[in-house]
């Protein structure tokens, strides 16, 4: 039978590719999409939550509610993951992200939120929600840098890349899961 992506048959290459082309294409990724699944965990056990986001550099961030379930949640354990994912067809086109970070709550008159407000593209929402564009919304902004974050994507493979990648904040923290729990075949 003819294969479309006869190379997906094949077994996958295990090569990194260089720090800043992956940086690269966790960027694109985080750019070019506007929706996650931020994943909690509290009292009442582990939430997964859609929410829209926007990028800034290896940061996601969005508005909340302050008595939102996900910010009892983040309140309770600031350790969150978050799901980033571009629309696919099929394993050739399969091309996500899983960013591991800590959660920053920043209410409308904490000192450091300014620098990811200048990013945050609340023009769009205020449009959305016949608010006035003259005056910014005073919105508790959430952020999450990533720490390390786990990239997928298949099409690597054609390049003799593994289609899963590795980024970590700081380059020379180990990828073998001894000291986070995180394993490189992308389980806990």
């Amino acid at each position: 039978m003819p294969l479309t992506n006869p190379w997906l048959a094949e077994p996958a290459p295990t090569r990194r590719l260089p720090r800043d082309r992956l940086a690269e294409r966790i960027r694109n990724l985080l750019s070019s999409q506007n929706m996650c699944v931020l994943a909690t965990v509290g009292p009442g056990g582990p939430l997964a939550t859609p929410v829209r986001y926007y990028p800034l550099d290896f940061a996601v961030m969005f508005t909340a509610a302050p008595r939102s379930p996900k910010l009892r949640n983040i309140a309770a354990d600031p350790r969150v993951s978050v799901g980033v994912f571009a629309p696919l067809v099929g394993l050739a086109s399969s091309r996500g992200a899983q960013l591991f970070g800590e959660a920053r709550v920043l209410p409308p008159d904490h000192p450091d939120r300014e620098p990811y407000w200048a990013a945050f593209r609340w023009e769009n929402e205020h449009a959305e929600r016949g608010r006035s564009l003259a005056e910014p919304p005073r919105d508790t902004l959430v952020v999450i840098e990533a720490d390390r974050i786990v990239y997928t994507e298949h099409w690597l493979r054609r390049e003799g890349f593994a289609p899963r990648q590795f980024w970590r904040r700081r380059e020379n923290e180990p990828e073998d899961g001894e000291r986070t729990g995180f394993h490189p075949d992308g389980g806990y």
